[in-house]
């Protein structure tokens, strides 16, 4: 595939998204790009960009791409790893690093990460927008269904990466198909909730998180996500009660969108067909 990805590496490049590199991935046809890091709306930009050009270019070489969590049943999904850290006011100095502290997490760092975790549910519909979301969180999948954090640990939901000033953290959460205008907003809306209420993260937890009974989870559903969505306090007062009421009316259309929808899945389990 290296034919199509070159060109879309160099596409992006050239048009001011700069690529840090990318490699194959587990799924047929799948690929990992990283974008070089930004501040959060120049990235999401950035990110909007390279997903339309890379299906723009794709057609050029008469392909198709889809950012889809999950494509297939039979393939592992395709997610958006969001990484993030808080620097000081003239971004001169990283604020999550202490290097005497357990596991190096500085407060900040700490409240940043207690906010993720404790605001995963009642915010994962902005990182998980689509019915189809949510059929990527399998277990033994790669895909996290567990709001945990650890080190090195990739059945957690939230995974600490980096040493001095590239410790941040990486949320496993979103899928490729997330808007990441949204999901930025809610990773800031829950890490300065966590940072302002001096909230602790959960221990490290070190083990397979795909099968520990007692750790909290990513919704099960769309359904279960808007449930959550709609009573959090932490959305409304980040977004502002209007923003919020758009959001989950959002929401609420793609719920009833498919749900009104006969499936082909429906007939071939439904209707005898020869």
């Amino acid at each position: 595939d290296e034919y199509l990805i070159r060109a879309i590496r160099n596409g992006v490049d050239a048009a001011g998204v700069p690529v840090e590199f990318s490699k194959g991935e587990a799924g047929k046809g799948q690929h990992e790009i990283n974008l070089v890091y930004s501040t959060p709306v120049e990235m999401a930009d950035r990110h909007v960009i390279y997903k339309n050009a890379a299906k723009e270019i794709a057609s050029q070489y008469g392909r198709a791409i889809t950012f889809m969590a999950k494509y297939s049943e039979h393939e592992v999904g395709s997610s958006c790893h969001i990484h993030s850290s808080v620097w000081n006011y003239d971004a001169s100095e990283s604020l999550m690093w202490d290097a005497g502290a357990d596991d190096h997490l500085a407060p900040v760092f700490r409240g940043w990460l207690g906010g993720q975790i404790a605001c995963g549910r009642e915010l994962a519909w902005m990182f998980a927008p689509t019915v189809n979301s949510y059929k990527r969180y399998q277990p033994e999948s790669w895909a996290p269904t567990a709001l945990a954090w650890s080190i090195d640990n990739r059945t957690c939901g939230f995974r600490i990466v980096g040493h001095g000033a590239s410790f941040r953290l990486e949320s496993r959460i979103p899928g490729a198909d997330v808007n990441p205008y949204l999901a930025y907003a809610a990773t800031i809306a829950a890490g300065l909730h966590g940072i302002e209420h001096g909230l602790d993260p959960p221990p490290r937890f070190d083990g397979n998180a795909y099968v520990a009974p007692d750790l909290p989870r990513v919704p099960f559903s769309i359904v279960d996500a808007i449930d959550a969505f709609a009573q959090s306090k932490v959305a409304v007062d980040a977004f502002g009660a209007d923003v919020h009421e758009h959001l989950l009316n959002t929401a609420r259309q793609e719920w009833f969108s498919f749900n009104r929808t006969v499936t082909d899945w429906e007939r071939r389990r439904n209707f005898d067909q020869w």
